[in-house]
């Protein structure tokens, strides 16, 4: 692959009937502009956004914006919590030839300046008053910025010329009598080959880099995703996670499009468990922290539930674990149905519909390793959870697990169409139709990501069965030496320390040392229950971290973690963490994994503690 060092213009090629998201949106609205498209909760109403709704919004969107100048190639940014306005506005980018940049809600002012100066956005798109207070603290260090648009004006002095609210730039995309057929001309003219979006990787160990990729590769993503899962308009999705990630993307932009499933936004933050039970969705992507948390709920719940409700419970998950090994095999002989049937009646429907899982057919867990003992209680209960594994790069479309072929500890074989590969070094790498174009304005990455061979280079480490099933160690970067010359996959055991529904974050050390200690985080929710109902009074995180009590219930939850590890990576010490890790303080990334280097720096001091 040819290194990229900048966003190629639209050559002008015909993108023709369905080469481009926006091409399949606008069939969709053709052949069913009444249906539902999208719904968001607003003051505890749903408010449905029909297939008509979005595409000519997203047509007003796009012509506002190349009235304001925008032209192909140029890169458009979005600001903003999950919301339809989000849709909208990346559709419009996306159908006037233009590259929408997404930039995380949580972003601080210092990243959301790198990514506009990195990206040279022409245009911002903000959510509200909060999110602009951010752009305008920067704005004289980002040249290239011309204008802000306020998706939500309240509060907002619009007095600066700089600035517009959506509303307003949809009335200029609106300043002929048919902007849907000006947009489609527009949507005509894409190069199904250009960039539609630039999607900024996390930043674990550096700047974020902004990996391309194109409409074809959006569109392959949707198609092997609507393969694998067999979704269609009957379907919902809850949208929750991030969208400038891009497993949220393709589940609720992408593949929302070109199945015509329904999208759901509800209130997001803590109304996620609510806005769970509101919805039921029929597809449900779970990053590990989602699924721990949800199973951390239910076993706090248990605690506190009378002795016949807890006896009922344990009995009807063992009976589940029992038939899980037959599930993953897809061969239930008629008594296991029985069974099912009547632990269905008993505890799994409840069970199921209280955390928003009552409807669910398809459900994935992704981005991030998770624990066996997670997807065994799911799987015990009927939720039939499969990993898969992907990246930016490949436009998360490495692997996926079988319905029928579960195996713990495998994040699946290789979807329709891509290729996986083992290094000699064991670096996992992969090649398809998802292959990104290559980093924005950073030819030297492309070319170490992307061999002349097509193939991605991960900096993941893993291995490959006879059978094609992929096994994940960690990060490249991230195994541990120990002084003992011992390799250790530290995610692997920090996987296993976040099982507990008191712990919610973990980070192993030990590279050139000659134990294992660990940096923990308590979760406050689970932890401060806990505490209230042993009597324990408490202030602030920092107090409940401390008190010894805390440390013991964390440490019996360890030393259950170590009787099942080699003695090599045993966790020796522990110590607790005196505040939750912010994004804001550069603690973890937008997507909440934690920058490892920066962490250990700040907590320097407790560390070396550890190992006097």
């Amino acid at each position: 692959m040819t290194a990229t060092v900048d966003v190629p213009r639209a050559t002008g090629s015909a993108g023709g009937p369905g080469q481009s998201l926006p091409a399949v949106l606008l069939e969709r609205a053709a052949a069913t502009p009444g249906r539902t498209a999208m719904r968001k909760k607003y003051l505890g109403l749903w408010r449905p956004y029909t297939w008509s709704d979005y595409a000519s919004r997203a047509a007003a969107i796009g012509l506002g914006l190349r009235r304001l100048g925008v032209a192909a190639g140029d890169r458009v940014a979005v600001h903003s919590e999950n919301r339809p306005a989000w849709l909208l506005c990346d559709l419009g980018v996306q159908g006037i030839g233009a590259v929408t940049v997404g930039i995380y809600p949580t972003s601080p002012a210092t990243e959301v300046e790198y990514l506009l100066r990195h990206s040279g956005a022409r245009v911002l798109i903000v959510e509200d008053e909060e999110q602009l207070d951010k752009a305008i603290a920067v704005r004289d260090r980002t040249p290239d910025l011309e204008r802000i648009v306020v998706v939500d004006p309240r509060g907002v002095d619009l007095g600066d010329d700089a600035l517009m609210t959506l509303a307003e730039l949809e009335a200029l995309g609106r300043a002929d009598d048919d902007p849907v057929e000006e947009f489609a001309a527009a949507v005509a003219g894409i190069d199904p080959h250009a960039p539609a979006v630039i999607v900024y990787t996390s930043g674990t160990t550096g700047p974020p880099k902004g990996a391309m990729l194109s409409h074809r590769n959006l569109l392959a993503a949707a198609a092997s995703s609507t393969r694998s899962f067999a979704v269609g308009p009957r379907d919902e999705v809850l949208s929750y996670l991030p969208l400038c990630h891009i497993a949220e993307r393709l589940i609720s932009g992408v593949n929302g499009v070109t199945a015509g499933y329904v999208v759901n936004f509800g209130e997001g933050g803590d109304a996620l468990a609510q806005d769970l039970r509101e919805v039921q969705p029929t597809f449900f992507l779970g990053v590990p922290r989602v699924w721990e948390k949800l199973l951390a709920g239910i076993q706090i719940r248990m605690e506190d539930a009378s002795w016949l409700k807890r006896r009922n419970y344990r009995f009807w998950v063992r009976r589940g674990e029992a038939l899980a090994a037959k599930r993953w095999k897809g061969t239930l002989n008629p008594v296991d149905r029985v069974v099912a049937g009547l632990g269905w009646l008993l505890l799994y429907r409840s069970l199921r519909e209280k955390i928003g899982m009552g409807r669910v057919r398809n459900a994935l867990s992704g981005a991030a390793p998770i624990a066996p003992q997670v997807l065994e209680f799911f799987w015990a209960i009927g939720v039939g959870v499969r990993e898969g594994y992907g990246q930016t790069e490949n436009t998360a479309q490495a692997t996926l697990t079988p319905p029928t072929d579960v195996r713990l500890g495998s994040v699946g074989v290789a979807v329709d169409g891509g290729e996986v590969s083992i290094a000699p070094d064991g670096e996992i790498l992969t090649r398809g139709p998802g292959t990104f174009l290559g980093y924005f304005r950073d030819a030297q990455a492309t070319a170490e990501a992307v061999g002349a061979d097509g193939w991605l280079h991960t900096g993941d480490v893993g291995r490959l069965d006879a059978d094609g099933h992929l096994s994940i160690t960690d990060r490249k970067k991230d195994l541990i030496i120990t002084a003992g010359g011992k390799n250790v996959s530290p995610s692997e055991i920090e996987n296993k320390l976040k099982v507990s529904p008191y712990v919610k974050e973990a980070m192993v050390i030990g590279d050139g040392r000659r134990y294992l200690t660990a940096l923990i985080g308590i979760e406050l929710d689970t932890v401060g229950s806990w505490a209230v109902h042993h009597g324990l009074a408490f202030t602030t995180y920092a107090d409940l971290a401390a008190k010894p009590q805390v440390v013991e219930l964390i440490q019996a939850g360890v030393d259950e973690v170590n009787r099942d590890l080699a003695q090599a990576e045993t966790v020796k010490r522990i110590a607790l963490l005196p505040k939750e890790l912010d994004h804001e303080d550069g603690e973890v990334t937008a997507t909440q994994k934690v920058k490892r280097r920066a962490v250990a720096e700040r907590y320097a001091t407790e560390i070396e503690e550890l190992y006097r």
